[in-house]
């Protein structure tokens, strides 16, 4: 996903929930199901870390979100009903089943599809959480300063093979670009080639002319 399609994205957000949960997703690369199992005690706010239980394995794990991220969940949070550590981190309000006025619901797989059902309606897209996660991931793999086996840890792969199958891909234009430097160099270095004596002064002359094909001494 482009920066300039995340900021749209984000801009046709309707709440701070919905912000918070969206910029923890593309901060993180935490899947839908991760995110949406977060309590209260999962968020380390002094450290801006989210603990999530990976899909599969299901092991804890601690993931660093954005400084951003934090912001909207702290205004999500100040709207919301008073928190239980212990309780899930994501509310919905939903009518009750006899007619008894709206209440507080743990916030479903369904109800985040409908986040981005309205979304899309409003910018005629079809993104997604798993978009968010691919375009996390991303940007980690092509941040020289994270190894691939940084970003491994980050998505939960088992295997290093899985993220670098994934994820160890260039835009083409980028694999383009590279090429016709490369070439254009070899045909300047063409024009201009260099003696051998310029590259090795200090030699003899007649040593210089076996190493590069001349006559035998």
């Amino acid at each position: 996903m482009p920066d300039e399609r995340w900021n749209e994205l984000f801009a046709a957000l309707r709440s701070n929930r919905d912000r918070a949960i969206l910029a923890l997703g593309i901060s993180n690369a935490a899947r839908a199901s991760e995110l949406l199992g977060v309590r209260g005690v999962d968020v380390d706010w002094g450290d801006q870390l989210v603990r999530v239980e990976r899909k599969g394995s299901q092991a804890e794990q601690w993931l660093p979100s954005s400084p951003e991220s934090f912001i909207w969940l702290r205004l999500y949070q100040s709207e919301g009903p008073p928190l239980d550590p212990q309780a899930p981190l994501w509310w919905t309000l939903r009518r009750r089943d006899h007619g008894e006025g709206l209440a507080y619901q743990p916030m479903n797989y369904e109800a985040l599809r409908a986040v981005f059902r309205r979304a899309n309606a409003l910018l005629g897209t079809n993104w997604s959480m798993h978009d968010l996660r691919h375009t996390a991931a991303l940007r980690m793999a092509r941040d020289k300063r994270l190894t691939l086996r940084d970003v491994q840890t980050i998505l939960g792969h088992a295997h290093l093979s899985t993220t670098a199958d994934i994820y160890l891909v260039e835009e083409e234009e980028q694999v383009i670009a590279r090429v016709q430097e490369y070439l254009a160099d070899r045909e300047e270095r063409a024009k201009h080639p260099v003696s051998p004596t310029a590259v090795a002064s200090g030699y003899e002359a007649s040593d210089l002319a076996v190493l590069f094909g001349g006559a035998q001494a």
